[in-house]
């Protein structure tokens, strides 16, 4: 069983690249893998291993500067999520491309996972999801706005084209882990909407704190490992991605015409072009010979 944690602290990072050596000679040493991301504003990322690898590159992290109260939320994993590690260098820890959003300046009001649902069953109170819409696709919360949106940074102008709609309401937004939050609020906020909310923790703190029974979560949550999505408890959900487009199915999606692995779905087949597709099998041939071979390859990395 693998312990993942999902992770991230904006801080004041005057020289980002300086600390990747350290991060990476810590996290081989314990056979940790995953992606990190550093950038001037912080660190993000997920990793992967065993308790003891997790427990040291932890303790590391925390152990730079500004990061004393870094917090991170567990799960587990019954196969390796992650085939390697990877420490990379950012503009930005999550894109939003608005230089003057600024989540140590201020945010909106955290809201524990046990006090949401109360929050946006209020009349006044309209719910956005802020992730990208193939990861609404497979699960939000009931009642919540899907902004429609393929990447984080046409959130900008998706509210600017939209914020009519929610005159006089109050904002409660969400996403997986919080980190969209946190800039997402600051920018709400620096447009003049006088209160914003946000789920402390996303919805995976939700997903872990909230029994079942008492939960306004509707479908699965996607994560950005091998496991694809997971439900309550954080228990690992029934979730395939396709390779050729990284969009999340599910198993019987494999039974349709248009699915051919690691090369299309019924999601993208029209999407692509004969040349990508014959790239896409080309890359899935190498996926194979490296399985033959006995070497981890998992594509979701690549």
């Amino acid at each position: 069983m693998f312990t993942v944690a999902a992770l991230y602290h904006f801080t004041r990072f005057e020289d980002p690249d300086a600390l990747r050596p350290g991060i990476r000679a810590v996290c081989e040493a314990g056979d940790v893998r995953g992606t990190l991301l550093l950038a001037r504003e912080g660190i993000n990322g997920t990793i992967a291993g065993p308790r003891a690898g997790i427990d040291a590159a932890l303790a590391y992290l925390r152990s730079l500067p500004g990061c004393a109260d870094l917090e991170w939320k567990e799960s587990t994993a019954s196969s390796a999520p992650f085939a390697k590690l990877k420490v990379r260098l950012k503009k930005e820890i999550v894109t939003m491309g608005q230089p003057d959003v600024d989540p140590l300046a201020r945010v909106g009001h955290y809201v524990e996972a046990q006090d949401w649902n109360d929050l946006i069953r209020q009349p006044d109170v309209a719910v956005i999801d802020t992730r990208n819409d193939y990861e609404v696709a497979i699960g939000t919360f009931e009642g919540a706005v899907d902004p429609e949106t393929r990447s984080f940074g046409e959130f900008p102008a998706w509210w600017e084209a939209n914020k009519e709609r929610f005159h006089n309401k109050r904002i409660a937004m969400f996403c997986t882990g919080g980190i969209r939050c946190e800039k997402s609020t600051n920018y709400l906020l620096g447009q003049g909407v006088p209160e914003v909310f946000h789920l402390k923790g996303g919805i995976l703190k939700y997903l872990e704190e909230v029994p079942a029974e008492d939960s306004t979560w509707q479908g699965e949550c996607f994560v950005f490992d091998n496991r694809v999505s997971v439900g309550h408890g954080l228990t690992e959900g029934p979730h395939l991605l396709c390779h050729g487009c990284r969009r999340p199915i599910l198993p019987e999606d494999m039974q349709r015409p248009e699915y051919e692995q690691g090369v299309s779905c019924h999601h993208c087949i029209d999407e692509t072009s004969d040349e990508d597709k014959e790239r896409f099998r080309e890359r899935q041939r190498q996926i194979r010979l490296a399985r033959d071979r006995g070497e981890l390859h998992i594509p979701l990395q690549d």
